[in-house]
């Protein structure tokens, strides 16, 4: 049998089996910075998050930052926001890319918040006295913040590679706070119409500092109701890998493009609600589909969020799905608009939400070929053709022949 697969090959093989082995199956802790897997980019949520293969803009350094490299401006921003439980939390997000070296290199920031505003604090609501006094309540926020710094490379034809660090912050009015860093890396490989995508969010394991601060006052408040006083201690966010395939095809002369992909997600935090689960680990389909009409508009669907839930009805046990449907108008390559109705899960009273976001692009690039940017053969000292000559004519030479009479 031959096995002579391409370099391109070998080294993505190499790098999945790589990433697949950091990852160590372990009991979780705890859930935390659930935040950062909510998703980014109405487009991406109108095919119900599947597109770890497939994200070729700025969301890519949340998605899997290799999708970086695939940018067609030489800068592009997206801004979204987004609203959860009837407006009462609030998701705002924005990114920056900046592609170098035509397609060769790529670097993002984006940066996401998550918060809930206008809390108020109860604490001081009533005086020493035993009265109630409103004059003591004050607002506060809780809001999660999340910075990726993102780095993506096209390292063999067909084959990239990037890694997204993050900086996470998370803060409650006054009361507690904390700090936390990690990192995600990244791989897409493409065979003509296909791309394979996996994606490993927090490979070196996200820690997260917390701190506490109470007045006396407030610690004595807590006691007497029976709150434990928290103390300053450590999350820690296990890893997770997203994997899956796309296929993308044109018909009649590029006017309609077709698109659709299937991902999964593992989780190694225990059991989870999911469609396949285990004490070690759990895991979710995503499935999207993406149909363009002259590539300008655009029709988006999926499903995602696979869960077993009791039906009282039936009394018995059911699986359910999370629907998602998306439009989106495009420009070429400098302006996306996008818009999803997508489903945020089954424990809220409006569980649907409405997904708006934009993406704007700077300055189309003029890009290479894989051959000219990777591997490719030095170009040599051009030779000079030889240059014909042509012979000059000798004199003709005419023999003397000596006088006899001439003295030697």
């Amino acid at each position: 049998m031959n096995m002579n697969f391409p370099a391109s090959h070998r080294v993505f093989l190499l790098f999945l089996l790589s990433l697949i082995s950091t990852v160590q199956i372990a009991k979780p802790p705890k859930y935390s910075n659930d935040f950062m897997y909510i998703g980014v980019g109405a487009h991406n949520f109108g095919v119900g998050n599947a597109v770890v293969a497939n994200v070729s803009d700025v969301t890519a350094g949340y998605w899997n930052p290799a999708g970086l490299t695939n940018i067609k401006t030489n800068i592009q921003f997206s801004f979204m926001h987004n609203e959860y439980f009837s407006g009462l939390a609030k998701f705002d997000y924005a990114g920056i890319a900046f592609p170098l070296d035509s397609n060769k290199h790529a670097f993002a920031i984006n940066f996401m918040r998550f918060g809930v505003d206008n809390i108020p604090n109860t604490l001081d609501l009533i005086d020493a006295d035993g009265t109630v006094n409103y004059d003591n309540v004050r607002n506060f926020s809780v809001g999660n913040y999340g910075i990726l710094l993102s780095y993506a490379r096209k390292l063999l034809p067909g084959l990239s590679l990037g890694l997204t660090a993050k900086i996470v912050h998370n803060k409650a009015g006054g009361f507690a706070k904390s700090w936390g860093f990690g990192v995600d890396v990244g791989a897409i490989y493409q065979i003509k119409e296909w791309k394979i995508g996996i994606t490993v969010k927090d490979i070196t394991t996200t820690f997260n500092a917390w701190q506490y601060s109470f007045t006396d006052k407030e610690k004595l408040i807590l006691e007497s109701t029976d709150n434990l006083i928290p103390k300053s201690s450590t999350e820690i966010t296990l890893p997770r890998i997203q994997f899956g395939a796309s296929y993308t095809k044109s018909f009649y002369k590029d006017k309609i493009d077709l698109s659709a992909e299937i991902d999964f997600e593992m989780t190694t935090d225990g059991k989870r609600n999911t469609l396949i689960s285990s004490k070690a680990i759990s895991m979710d389909p995503r499935i999207g589909i993406e149909i363009g009409l002259w590539k300008i508009f655009y029709l988006r669907g999926g499903v995602n969020n696979f869960q077993k839930m009791f039906n009282d009805a039936k009394r018995k046990t059911v699986f359910t799905v999370s629907p998602n449907i998306g439009v989106g108008l495009r420009f070429k390559s400098f302006v996306s608009v996008d818009y999803s109705y997508t489903d945020v899960g089954k424990t809220s009273e409006n569980q649907y939400s409405h997904v708006v976001s934009f993406v704007v692009g700077l300055n189309k690039r003029k890009r290479k070929e894989n051959t000219d940017l990777i591997n490719a053969t030095p170009i040599s000292e051009p030779v000079a053709a030889p240059v014909e000559t042509t012979p000059i004519p000798t004199e003709q030479l005419v023999p003397v022949t000596p006088d006899p009479s001439t003295p030697k």
